[in-house]
């Protein structure tokens, strides 16, 4: 019996495995249709194929909740802009950068792991503010839309919480 059972708990995983895969190639599909529809704006970067992991693999976990996903990516590319505008692109000004955005999502409760990485592409890629409203925020929206859509429609809970 023990065999059996341990055979349906590996398809399952694998099941899952291919079905979080699926969720987070449609994601990122759209978003980089969307990307070569619009000739003055991004929908992608690549911190969003991070995100794919959390949203797609871990829909449970409190870091892939439609809060940490936006307000994670949101907070720590404003971080990025405001040390670039005020500091410039030093090696202290980028630990000075990402330091503040983990600090600021702990203290905030907005905590998404692949939102780290957004200080150092606004500021080693020299962004301007535009970059908060395209990729980040409309990409962050519609990513959580789509895990929201895609979640649902296999039968998933999501999101546990808003």
């Amino acid at each position: 019996m023990k065999n059996s059972e341990n055979g349906l708990v590996r398809l399952m995983e694998r099941y899952s495995a291919l079905v979080a895969g699926l969720g987070a190639m449609l994601c990122i599909t759209t978003l980089a249709g969307l990307d070569g529809l619009q000739s003055s704006g991004l929908w992608l970067m690549a911190p969003f194929g991070a995100t794919m992991v959390i949203l797609f693999g871990l829909p449970d976990s409190p870091l892939a909740q439609p809060r940490n996903i936006f307000l994670g990516h949101l907070l720590t590319t404003l971080v990025g802009l405001l040390v670039l505008n005020s500091l410039g692109v030093q090696p202290w000004s980028l630990g000075l950068a990402v330091g503040l955005a983990v600090s600021l999502m702990l203290l905030t409760g907005t905590t998404h792991p692949p939102a780290g990485a957004n200080p150092l592409i606004v500021m080693l890629s020299g962004q301007d503010w535009d970059f908060l409203w395209s990729p980040v925020a409309l990409g962050a929206g519609l990513i959580i839309v789509s895990g929201l859509v895609f979640h649902r429609s296999t039968g998933r809970r999501y999101p546990v919480r808003w």
